[in-house]
């Protein structure tokens, strides 16, 4: 069974042309298109084989969130987002279009919910990963920028 998860990861990033992963172009469109937007920290993630909705077995991370802000939807303490790849035994998982999550790590995650659990908005796009700093990584925004771009594009308001 690992030859052929191995063949057919393989094959799979052989035929992505371009991926894209990081900030969306247009934070405000993005929130609206998102079911849920917060900002929340990685408390654990558990990695496990499932299959997705087109018959594929590959591997998937399941991360506990603790959210510190809810920006968008109904407020919850805690939430779980499942991404694609990740580590089952000696066996990993890297989807280029997806970011892999660790625990520690702060972002914003534009969330939707697939009838099972929250997956990012998006894909990859759906995750803002953010520095000691505040800004988010690989681009010139702020969290304040991103909050405020959230909130004016669902009638909250910004700062």
């Amino acid at each position: 069974m690992k030859s052929w998860l191995a063949v057919a990861m393989v094959c799979i990033s052989a035929s992505t042309v371009r991926a894209e992963v990081g900030p969306p172009t247009d934070v405000a469109a993005h929130s609206r298109g998102a079911g849920k937007v917060v900002v929340a920290r990685v408390s654990t993630v558990h990695s496990s084989f499932a299959t997705n909705r087109f018959g594929d077995q590959l591997i998937v991370s399941n991360a506990v969130l603790e959210v510190l802000e809810t920006l968008k939807g109904n407020p919850q303490a805690v939430t779980t987002v499942t991404v694609e790849g990740g580590t089952v035994g000696d066996l990993t998982l890297k989807v280029s279009d997806m970011q892999e999550l660790k625990e520690g790590d702060r972002a914003v995650f534009f969330l939707d919910d697939d009838g099972i659990g929250h997956v990012p908005h998006g894909r990859g796009r759906g995750i803002m990963k953010l520095d000691d700093g505040d800004k988010v990584k690989g681009s010139n925004l702020t969290l304040q920028q991103v909050k405020d771009a959230v909130r004016g594009a669902n009638g909250k308001g910004g700062r």
